[in-house]
């Protein structure tokens, strides 16, 4: 298919035929969501490929008896995990250091190592730090004071930066959703879970939180409900 057949025949189905789906594909589709855009590159993600015949009871269960969960094949659940901020910071430290030394001119190199240095090394662990909500306001006065001054981004509280983090994981979704797509599997995002249950279904860490269960499948007849509806066009674009 053309992009723009994939994107139209992506729907959120309801009802999933019997038929079994690969694992492999699916995992492949998974690779290709890794390549979804995300802030810094930190890639605080972590997507959970469940195939196992009990745990899709369970998972079926904890997403409210759904019929499009009940009748998955196979489920994704898309996690965050912002708690690993300052692993994946000395990861990309480590990388950008080393394009610096494969790319840059010799002259140039210790400053744009420095500047690295300073981003992964100081400005990320500040911004994604949590302490109670304190680290969060001091940010937020901090910026404040700054932006008298210069352009500043204010969206720096760790609530702020807990949107940031389930963005990126939704771009990652939805780059996964369009991939099985290609392969001519469907697919349903569901926000309605009971996420207390999914975290113990799953073991996931305490520092963990779910963006949403992605169903997967072959969609039976009637298992998209009716006509795609979007609100025309041009209610929602606006060229300035």
């Amino acid at each position: 298919m053309t992009f723009e057949e994939i994107v139209r025949y992506r729907r959120s189905v309801r009802h999933y035929k019997e038929t079994p789906i690969d694992s492999e594909k699916v995992q492949q589709c998974l690779e290709l969501a890794t390549l979804a855009p995300n802030s810094s590159n930190m890639q605080l993600w972590a997507f959970y490929h469940v195939t196992n015949p009990d745990l899709l009871e369970q998972l079926a269960v904890a997403c409210l008896n759904q019929k499009t969960a009940t009748t998955a094949r196979q489920m994704v659940v898309f996690v965050t995990r912002q708690d690993l901020y300052r692993k994946r910071a000395r990861q990309m430290l480590a990388l950008e250091t080393e394009n610096v030394q494969r790319n840059s001119a010799e002259e140039k190199q210790a400053a744009r190592v420095k500047r690295w240095k300073m981003y992964y090394g100081t400005v990320i662990p500040f911004l994604y730090s949590r302490f109670f909500g304190l680290w969060g306001l001091f940010r937020k006065i901090m910026v404040h004071v700054a932006g008298l001054f210069r352009p500043m981004p204010y969206q720096v509280s760790e609530c702020d930066l807990r949107v940031v983090v389930h963005k990126t994981c939704a771009l990652a979704a939805q780059t996964f959703m369009l991939a099985m797509a290609n392969e001519g599997y469907d697919t349903c995002p569901m926000e309605g879970f009971d996420s207390k249950r999914v975290k113990r279904i799953l073991n996931l860490p305490r520092g963990a939180e779910i963006t949403m269960v992605v169903s997967c499948g072959i969609r039976e007849p009637g298992g998209v409900w009716g006509e795609r509806m979007r609100v025309p066009f041009e209610k929602v674009y606006k060229r300035i």
